[in-house]
């Protein structure tokens, strides 16, 4: 933070100099008009100001669209000239103008023009801005003891007066919280010749420390941590050294452009974004969603999000929305008014693209693609191929899905060299140790996860990949690994039938057969058995194997349990294809083959932002569904492909993943606990809109555009709907194996008859885990419950205490909010069933992931999965974790229909050391027996890993 007497001086001046470095030698040009700013300054006089004044005036009548009008763009540019025009005819030899008298004029213009709604605005405008200068007005006061040293070692007293503006602006609208006091206990971690980052380093931990007690100090911990990225961003394009939040009001209109032609000087954009109109796009930008962040989603962007050159960051928040906004926006034909709409979307935090969109939009390569899916073919040079995409999509991308069941078994015959394979596992070893090689230029290891159907000879082995004991030479510490399981395997689960193991080899058929040909096909071959005609082949109770699996994945979390034929039997595409496997986070389920590598684009609605006066606003719902489907579509022709077969099959059967996230706190809005009907019935009712109007915006799009180029034959040129094929999952697997609620309400007879006509997208839903982009937005993650209403997050940008910001409302509208309750929670690891004067119907409100019986879970996400073409990453969380209770849960999730399941959480059998909490009377945990407290270092509870190989925060997906 800039805090010297003359730092305020020089952002006023350089504020009003358009950038202008040597302003000072302009204004002494004869002929040149000068503008005498409110501080006393002389600026060149500039038409720019003007038009983006009025462009705002519009905005703020007519909406975001307002820009997208050319009437009203010519409307600006003809005003601007005749006001234009009246200065230098006023002044022909130049001179100076007051900003006041300018300002007269454009609003004597518009009225004159018959633009009185636009006029008031211009008014409402002015006097908006004269208000936030005169609360942003400070006195400069030296600190009588603290000085600051310079960048240059020279010292100058420290500003209170613009210490206290920026502690002020970070505390404005959060009655909540106390900045008198942040500003004592900032001043008693200075001392005499700090330097400058260090006092916003002060401020900012000052207020982190108070995140625990108030959860509001979360967002001044963010706009305080702003202060600093305004300073090291415009200082480097030279806009201003620093500037408060309220000055950013008109310094980000100028930012946009200088910071273009800085990301295109520096190798960075695309110069394709020189091509916008930059001072229409720097109108449209919002300050104020700046303060829409919290810290950990601030300083998570900046940390690895935000363009930077040799380790300066270049990027604010707001220009890092347009500039994603641009990029996807880049090949539109109204690429500006576009431009618009997507940033407005994503600034507003109503829907978020993935990360590989966020990292590389706009950029020289843009990468903007999540999950890539691949099958590995049955021969050696092939198997080497696959394992180099995978390199080179890591390289670039995100997460890798491998179906690795072609490749022959342990022991199969090998004609080329007369002898016998050593089967998929040693392969899977290098596919290990590729993916920790290729890191993604230094931005997060290759991620990736392996495929195996259940009937594979190599299973048993593959189960145990992710021990920690055996020879370590058959182990893949780094991977991930999933099961890719027939319902015929299930059928036997159930009535405690034998499982016979083949090599693909002998069988090779299967791998591409579902439903009843999968059960004929798989039956003959069993009976080849009998017979002595398939020698390589190994019988076993499938309850034996079945409990083998559950086992591996209570302890080693892996393989997950995805079900084959509910992926294949419920595709859109089941004509053109197979869906050989998932991705690394189990929700996409797309056709792959030797020739097409399946891609898809991912993005996440935010429902808590659609939850208006504690129902679902399913009018804004489907305004924010219909651009996000549009900005996805535009991710497959904008999109950098590394490998060949990815571009074919994302430009010939354009699939998008369209999901969502916020959903435990949308339930907390509308007062409605996890585990409770009314939390299933409202995740039916979501789902069931959002699919509702993304098929209806992907139909949109093929009228505007022309649909997917596999279209006919499609389960869509059918007339058959995601809810539809439910049908065919029953008829195939058998009625008594499956069990879905089928409830409708919304009228789908008018979409399965469009439908029939044409669709943009192959595939257009799937849920994905989105652990940054809800960290970004501040939102749950994906559908997840509450991990802990009070723990510390660890990830790559630091540690940071999350408190559930819900219970502290509930909590202090009952006035119980208090010293003795936060020690509570923290004794407690965030969990409130324990803690008496907490009542039962928070309790239940509040209960946590794994005081959520895993059922609702479950019965939630069979609500969903009835409304998706693709499948939901579903964590499951079990509390007291047994073999019974694993073996309930897995069998129901195929039982109602799931296609996936991801990570398996069971509840660790010891909890932290509480060294933070003070002890005392009117602490509830102090009374009963004495816990034992240790000096080390301890907290709030720690949350599990969560999609990832390493760290919690795997941004692969989302």
């Amino acid at each position: 933070m800039q805090v010297t007497p003359s730092a305020a001086d020089t952002t006023s001046s350089a504020r009003h100099a358009d950038g202008e470095q040597n302003s000072d030698l302009q204004l002494s040009a004869p002929g040149q008009l000068r503008v005498i700013k409110r501080n006393g300054t002389l600026v060149p006089y500039t038409d720019d100001k003007i038009r983006i004044a009025m462009t705002k005036a519009f905005l703020a009548v007519e909406g975001s669209q307002a820009a997208a009008s050319s009437r009203i763009r010519e409307t600006v540019n003809e005003l601007t000239d005749v006001i234009s025009a009246i200065f230098k005819r006023r002044l022909p030899s130049g001179g100076t103008l007051h900003i006041e008298e300018i300002q007269d004029q454009v609003e004597l213009a518009l009225m004159r023009s018959g633009e009185q709604k636009i006029a008031r605005a211009y008014v409402l405008y002015r006097e908006e801005h004269a208000r936030q200068r005169q609360a942003r007005q400070s006195v400069a006061e030296a600190h009588p003891s603290i000085r600051i040293t310079l960048p240059d070692g020279s010292r100058e007293p420290l500003d209170l007066g613009r210490l206290r503006t920026v502690i002020a602006e970070a505390c404005e609208g959060l009655p909540e919280v106390d900045a008198n006091h942040i500003e004592q206990e900032t001043l008693k971690n200075l001392y005499d010749g700090v330097t400058q980052v260090d006092v916003n380093t002060a401020l900012v931990m000052t207020s982190r420390t108070l995140v625990e007690r108030e959860p509001s100090y979360s967002q001044v911990t963010a706009r305080l941590l702003l202060d600093n990225l305004r300073a090291e961003a415009l200082s480097h394009l030279e806009i201003a050294p620093s500037a408060t939040h309220g000055e950013m009001a008109e310094l980000y209109a100028r930012t946009l452009p200088a910071y273009v032609k800085a990301g295109i000087d520096y190798e960075l954009l695309d110069a394709k974004l020189a091509d916008y109109d930059l001072e229409q796009l720097g109108a449209a930008i919002d300050h104020n969603r700046d303060q829409l962040f919290g810290y950990l989603g601030l300083q998570t962007l900046y940390d690895r999000y935000f363009l930077h050159r040799d380790g300066t960051r270049i990027e604010l928040p707001q220009i890092f929305f347009m500039r994603v906004a641009m990029g996807l926006a880049i090949e539109e034909p109204q690429k500006n008014e576009r431009a618009i709409e997507f940033y407005n979307l994503l600034s507003s935090f109503d829907y978020m693209a993935s990360t590989p969109t966020l990292f590389n939009a706009g950029t020289l390569r843009p990468q903007l693609s999540s999950c890539y899916l691949t099958t590995v073919p049955d021969e050696l040079s092939g198997i080497y191929k696959a394992i180099h995409d995978n390199a080179m999509l890591s390289k670039f991308a995100g997460g890798l899905g491998n179906d690795w069941t072609p490749v022959r078994a342990m022991g199969a015959y090998i004609k080329g060299t007369n002898g016998k394979s050593q089967g998929v596992v040693p392969f899977l070893k290098v596919v290990n140790d590729t993916a920790v090689a290729v890191n993604q230029g230094g931005k997060r290891k290759g991620a990736v996860c392996g495929y195996l159907e259940t009937w594979h000879l190599d299973i048993e082995e593959f189960l145990e990949l992710r021990k920690n004991t055996g020879d370590d030479r058959r182990r893949t510490h780094d991977m991930n690994t999933a099961n890719w399981i027939p319902d015929l395997f299930m059928k036997r689960v159930f009535e405690d039938g034998q499982w016979t193991l083949f090599s693909p080899s002998d069988v090779p058929d299967l791998h591409d057969l579902t439903g009843k040909a999968f059960e004929e096909r798989y039956e003959y071959y069993e009976a080849l058995t009998e017979y002595g005609k398939l020698k390589l082949h190994k019988k076993v109770r499938a309850a034996d194997l079945w409990r083998k699996m559950l086992s591996m994945l209570f302890e080693t979390g892996h393989p997950w349990l995805t079900f084959k034929d509910a992926c294949n039997l419920r595709s859109p595409q089941q004509h053109a294809g197979v869906v050989h496997s998932s991705n690394l986070c189990t929700e996409i389920t797309l056709n792959t083959s030797a020739d097409e590598i399946a891609v898809c684009n991912l993005g996440s609605v935010n429902l808590v932002n659609h939850i208006v006066d504690g129902k679902l606003d399913t009018a804004k719902l489907e305004r924010t569904v219909r651009t996000a489907v549009r900005m996805l579509d535009n991710v497959i022709d904008i999109n950098y492909y590394s490998v060949p077969q990815a571009r074919n099959s994302n430009l010939k059967h354009r699939p998008v993943g369209l999901g969502l996230m916020g959903f435990q706190d949308a339930l907390y809005l509308q007062h409605i606990a996890y585990g409770s009907n009314e939390a299933v019935a409202f995740a039916d009712q979501s789902m069931e809109a959002i699919s509702y109007f993304a098929i209806q915006a992907s139909c949109d799009l093929a009228d505007e555009r022309g649909s997917y180029s596999s279209f006919d034959g499609s389960l869509w040129s059918q007339g058959i709907l995601p809810y539809d094929s439910l049908d065919i999952l029953t008829e195939q697997r058998g009625a008594k194996y499956i069990e879905v609620d089928r409830s409708v309400t919304l009228d789908w007879e008018a979409v399965r008859e469009r439908v029939k006509k044409g669709i943009r997208n192959s595939n257009i839903m799937a849920i994905a885990p989105t652990a940054t982009i809800a960290n970004i937005t501040g939102v749950s993650q994906s559908i997840e419950p509450t991990y802990q209403n009070l723990y510390v997050k660890s990830n790559l940008s630091g540690e940071f205490t999350v408190i559930n910001p819900y219970l502290v409302r509930d909590l202090k509208a009952r006035g119980m909010w208090d010293a003795v309750m936060v020690n509570d929670l923290k004794y407690y690891d965030g969990s409130v069933q324990q803690i008496d004067r907490i009542p039962d119907d928070l309790k239940a409100l509040y209960a946590t992931a794994f005081e959520v019986e895993t059922k609702w879970i479950v019965e939630a996400a069979s609500r969903r999965q009835k409304w998706i073409d693709q499948a939901q990453s579903l964590n499951l969380y079990i509390s007291g974790a047994s073999g019974k209770k694993l073996d309930v849960t897995y069998r129901m999730a195929w039982f109602r229909g799931l296609k996936t399941t991801y990570y398996l959480r069971a509840l660790a059998a010891t909890s932290t050391e509480k060294s933070t909490v003070n002890t005392g009377k009117l602490n509830a945990v102090a009374s009963g027996a004495e816990p034992a407290l240790s000096a080390a270092p301890a907290g709030p509870a720690p949350v599990p890993k969560a999609c990832s190989i390493d760290d919690p925060d795997c941004e692969a997906c989302q």
